[in-house]
């Protein structure tokens, strides 16, 4: 195997802060690093769950937008491991995220559902 792990996730955001308050004040991830980078106009944001390395946010101006979703090419949606799908939604719902209705996986009998981002970047949340 030439693969020890996944390392990190990396997503481009069109609004910094209303992305920042999502992935941080909403789904809970911890800040590990904040760097601007003038020459570039942009924000990299390393985001953390539980100590470990995850997401990498970025900003850019002017970002094309995504082609089409969720079959197009390229990476179809993030997914987290949560512990109780009801509490978890419930606290997307308090921020007025809108979550499609919970299903059961028909190969592992596991709930799972889907949100997006505040670029529509598509979300699972899985049951463990």
């Amino acid at each position: 195997m030439i693969i020890d792990k996944l390392h990190h996730i990396a997503i481009i955001c069109s609004d910094y802060k209303k992305s920042k308050n999502f992935y941080t004040n909403v789904l809970g991830l911890e800040i590990l690093a904040e760097t601007y980078r003038e020459e570039r106009q942009s924000h990299k944001l390393d985001l953390g769950l539980n100590g470990a390395y995850v997401i990498e946010l970025f900003s850019f101006p002017n970002p094309p937008a995504r082609p089409s979703r969720p079959e197009a090419v390229g990476l179809r949606h993030i997914a987290f491991a949560v512990q109780d799908i009801e509490s978890s939604l419930r606290r997307l719902q308090e921020h007025d995220i809108e979550v499609e209705p919970i299903r059961l996986d028909a190969i592992t009998g596991k709930k799972f559902t889907f949100f997006q981002d505040p670029d529509a970047l598509p979300i699972e949340f899985y049951e463990l």
